[in-house]
């Protein structure tokens, strides 16, 4: 990723080795200002990033308030923060994201790039999207939509998933449990060491550092390593095992890692067309509606099985629904589509298959959905109704039959 600024750089003392380093690893143009200077620094500049320097609170409480504001309101992508700490201290701003003053310069300019593939992520969908769109992608905090997975078996775990506040989390007791959710479902940062052994953690971040998937993932690593951090995940951290002084620290990240997702499912939906819904991943209502008008004659032509699913979740809200909904598109077949309604109800087809087949894909992939939602198993009740397409059968005709009575709860 390239460095290619202008950078801008905090601190009341020149921050001369970090500087060098920024250099040596490409980065041009370098801003260097001190914090009374800060605000009219970044707005002459326009900076591509900033990074504090200087670690603990800031000399100039107004100049620090204000470099915020205009950090969150820059116009165009946004503006990563770097934020050099000391240990157990969290950045001088708030927003920033956090790098150990102590580790060496290039965890802090591996953190640096990872934060301007984000920034490229935003300036691609800036370029692309119409005004409407590119305004929704802020118009909601992106914690909204994160999910911070926790493994470890101790209490700390259950402390840290109740600081964590609205931010989802979920919970693997194992190495084991917390690859199936990471392969499972949208995870933005994690949590790993409550009771594990350093060799359990280190083998953790091995499988982390051999998939691409997760290379830009926030971890928080409570506890020993066996061995050194891998360079090739340049968002983990070791971090004190208190659990308001983790969410702290991990909480920037983790908000970046869920804007860097909510772009990239917008990237999705524009190369698509408008194809696909950029909340599900799913097809929009309408899109569906003419890919099944498609599928339908194609069955006629072809004299192919075609089978419709209707899932239903009582129980759910808003959020939970777009997680099924995101969830399914990694459980579905290449062969069928979906679709999710404004109620979170999932209409799904099967091409080539039967009612038998769909039968047992559909449960499947209810029971998939309802073992992945959040709270006691119980409190979700997952349902689909099935149907398969007759000679003569027309878009109306089958989804009426499959918006019917007929109900199969989900096992």
């Amino acid at each position: 990723m390239s460095l290619q600024g202008p950078l801008l750089v905090v601190a009341d003392v020149p921050a001369a080795e970090l500087v060098q380093a920024l250099s040596a690893a490409g980065a041009f143009p370098i801003v260097e200002s001190t914090w009374a200077d800060s605000p009219t620094a970044f707005a002459s500049v326009k900076p591509a990033a900033v990074i504090v320097a200087a670690p603990g609170l800031p000399p100039s409480d107004s100049a620090a308030r204000m470099l915020c504001l205009q950090i969150a309101t820059a116009n165009g992508p946004m503006v990563p923060v770097i934020g050099v700490t000391e240990p157990g201290h969290e950045p001088a701003l708030p927003i920033a994201l956090p790098a150990d003053g102590i580790a060496p310069f290039d965890r802090l300019i591996a953190r640096l790039q990872s934060a301007l593939r984000v920034r490229e992520q935003h300036a691609a969908v800036l370029r692309r999207a119409d005004t409407a769109t590119a305004e929704a992608l802020t118009a909601t905090d992106a914690l909204d939509d994160a999910t911070v997975l926790i493994v470890g078996r101790g209490l700390l775990s259950q402390e840290i998933a109740s600081v964590l506040g609205r931010v989802k989390s979920v919970v693997a007791l194992s190495v084991e449990g917390a690859a199936k959710q990471l392969n499972g479902r949208d995870i933005d940062g994690v949590i790993v060491g409550d009771g594990l052994s350093p060799l359990m953690i280190d083998a953790f971040l091995a499988a982390l550092a051999d998939d691409t998937r997760f290379r830009d993932l926030p971890v928080a690593v409570i506890g020993r390593v066996a061995h050194a951090i891998p360079a090739t995940l340049p968002n983990v951290d070791p971090v004190e095992a208190e659990p308001h002084r983790i969410v702290a620290r991990m909480r920037p990240m983790v908000r970046l890692h869920a804007f860097g997702a909510r772009l990239a499912r917008t990237l999705a939906a524009l190369d698509s067309g408008g194809v696909i819904d950029p909340d599900t991943g799913l097809m929009t209502p309408d899109t569906f509606a003419q890919e099944l008008s498609l599928a339908i004659a194609a069955a006629a032509d072809r004299s192919q099985p075609l089978s419709l699913a209707h899932f239903t979740f009582d129980g759910l809200d808003a959020r939970a629904a777009f997680d099924a909904a995101r969830l399914v598109t990694r459980l579905m077949r290449t062969v069928d589509f979906a679709s999710c309604d404004e109620t979170g109800a999932i209409l799904m087809a099967f091409t080539q298959t039967d009612l038998r087949s769909a039968h047992v894909v559909a449960r499947r992939i209810a029971g998939a959905l309802k073992s992945a939602m959040p709270g006691p198993a119980q409190a979700v009740a997952a349902n689909v109704t099935l149907a398969t397409w007759k000679a003569g059968d027309s878009v109306d005709t089958l989804m009426l039959r499959v918006l019917g009575p007929r109900m199969v709860a989900a096992e």
